[in-house]
């Protein structure tokens, strides 16, 4: 069974998901938001094992919501569920440590199967949202390529990745691993490199369209 908390301004739409959610035997809502002010108490309190979050709310939206569960040392998957899928917040979204990103007219098969993979640790980003997130970058940034080959990554620098995709900063990644943090700074330039990108979230969005993480 997997604890669900969603966050969603428009009561409808959290009832409506509720419903969904509640015919599949595999998934529970243990709480509800309206905003996100009261998420990273009520993560506290719940535990739950995905945060189903909206980007667009009043008071706190979601972004602010990825800040403060980051601020607060909370590494409970968020999958954002928004109805647009505009670049810069799904790119913004994956630099503030949502694991996940779909579109509310999603089915309940895919949605009941991202919740599952995120809680399996793993990631959920619509192949057709990153091949254009990256055309995106690629539009923005005459520097960055697509690699024609790519230098092999090691298992452990393929646990780290996976872990960045996850929004750990190099502290926690560093505590996760029983590593000097150092050791996991210099380990995440190399992931960089062999990647040929400059940043976290060009890495995130390069490993998922290659395959490299789920």
């Amino acid at each position: 069974m997997h604890n669900v908390i969603l966050v969603d301004d428009q009561k409808l739409i959290r009832d409506g998901i509720k419903a969904l959610l509640g015919l599949c035997a595999s998934v529970r809502v243990v709480g509800e938001y309206s905003d996100g002010s009261g998420v990273v108490e009520g993560c506290r309190q719940l535990q739950p094992d995905v945060i189903l979050l909206d980007l667009s709310m009043p008071v706190m939206n979601g972004i602010q919501t990825l800040g403060a569960l980051q601020q607060a040392g909370i590494n409970i998957p968020v999958l954002i569920l928004t109805t647009f899928d505009e670049h810069g917040l799904v790119l913004k979204s994956i630099s503030c440590g949502a694991r996940g990103f779909l579109l509310k007219d999603v089915s309940l098969d895919t949605l009941i199967e991202a919740i599952a993979t995120l809680a399996q640790g793993g990631s959920w980003f619509a192949p057709n949202i990153t091949q254009r997130l990256l055309e995106t970058v690629k539009s923005s940034d005459s520097t960055f390529t697509m690699p024609a080959t790519l230098e092999p990554l090691t298992e452990k620098e393929l646990e780290i990745l996976q872990l960045m995709a996850a929004g750990y900063s190099n502290k926690e990644i560093a505590s996760a691993l029983y590593k000097s943090e150092g050791t996991v700074k210099n380990q995440c330039s190399a992931i960089l490199a062999k990647l040929g990108v400059r940043d976290r979230t060009r890495a995130v969005l390069l490993a998922l369209e290659l395959g490299l993480i789920s």
